[in-house]
């Protein structure tokens, strides 16, 4: 007899954003090599928003503006796994990490992963400041409209409370 193991895919909200460059063309290049990696489905893309660029002090509007959107994926990666893939795909379009929360080529960040909520030194899920981030929770709310923020509630709600 034999036993054939059938993978588990789960669930992965993964935000995109990107102030240097041909910003748009950066961030569709990323999506096609997310839905192109093994492992991965692409079921949903958000439309593309822009918004000032963000620093540890506030917003800085001198700073280019950036682009964001949200994808929505199922993945029969870890979640370790999934960030070392999207971690490879920054690099091959340039990312630098110089300066925290500094001006960048592509930045992708798993926002949810299964509903999963654990911290490690490498990955704390789900994203730390999801919940702050219009330019995360708006964009998923868009593809998602019953999305929730594990530990904050519904994305709708959280949009509702934003300033």
């Amino acid at each position: 007899m034999s036993v054939t193991k059938r993978l588990i895919a789960s669930p992965a909200v993964i935000a995109l954003g990107a102030n240097l460059g041909d910003r748009r063309a950066t961030l569709l290049a990323a999506t096609r090599e997310l839905a192109d990696a093994p492992g991965v489905e692409l079921t949903a893309i958000s439309s593309v928003v822009e918004t000032p660029a963000v620093r540890p002090g506030g917003v800085d509007h001198d700073a280019p503006a950036y682009l964001n959107a949200v994808a929505l994926v199922t993945t029969t990666l870890t979640p370790d796994a999934l960030l070392d893939l999207l971690g490879t795909i920054e690099q091959a379009h340039g990312r630098v990490r110089a300066e925290r929360w500094g001006d960048r080529t592509l930045d992708l960040d798993i926002v949810d992963f299964a509903g999963m909520v654990s911290s490690t030194e490498r990955l704390t899920l789900p994203h730390p400041r999801a919940a702050e981030r219009d330019f995360v929770l708006k964009p998923w709310l868009e593809v998602d409209p019953d999305a929730v923020l594990p530990g904050h509630g519904r994305v709708a709600d959280l949009v509702e409370a934003l300033p």
